[in-house]
């Protein structure tokens, strides 16, 4: 299950508006709720990493300020890859840049208002979202195509 949502920040309860001005410390976010028998959070990882760029401070796109950083919220010890190393891009697209991704321990999520959630799927046909999302997700299918089969025939679970 996915939820948009903010984390990271010191304002309890924010919207969307107050993110959006950057005082309130959070970044736009997700949260995934996932099954470990179905998906690891190695995958997931991999997937984080190959769908944006982790070598922008505060910057996604067009998307400026420290609301957009790239931030990745761990809930326990074995999620927390600031100790082992993050799995990273497996296709080295950003091998000469830093990459600059937060590692930072959880400590609360602010779900978004009921408008953001599934906000693409109810919006597809936004321009910056033709623009910039729907090019994310045919890479996204491009490139896990091949893992989805040869996992499937593995009898293991990117799915």
């Amino acid at each position: 299950m996915v939820e948009s949502g903010y984390s990271g920040g010191w304002a309890d309860n924010p919207t969307y508006q107050q993110v959006c001005t950057g005082t309130t410390g959070h970044a736009e976010v997700v949260q995934i709720t996932f099954d470990t028998k179905v998906i690891s959070l190695k995958e997931i990882l991999e997937v984080f990493f190959t769908m944006h760029d982790p070598t922008t401070l505060n910057r996604q796109g067009a998307d400026v300020g420290t609301q957009y950083r790239s931030v990745i919220f761990y809930r326990s010890q074995e999620q927390n890859y600031s100790r082992t190393g993050c799995p990273g891009n497996k296709k080295g697209e950003f091998v000469e840049l830093p990459i600059v991704t937060g590692i930072v321990e959880f400590k609360a999520f602010y779900k978004a208002e009921d408008y953001h959630q599934a906000y693409y799927k109810l919006n597809p046909g936004q321009a910056y979202f033709r623009a910039v999302i729907t090019p994310k997700i045919h890479k996204f299918r491009e490139y896990f195509q091949h893992k989805r089969k040869k996992n499937r025939s593995a009898g293991s679970c990117l799915r």
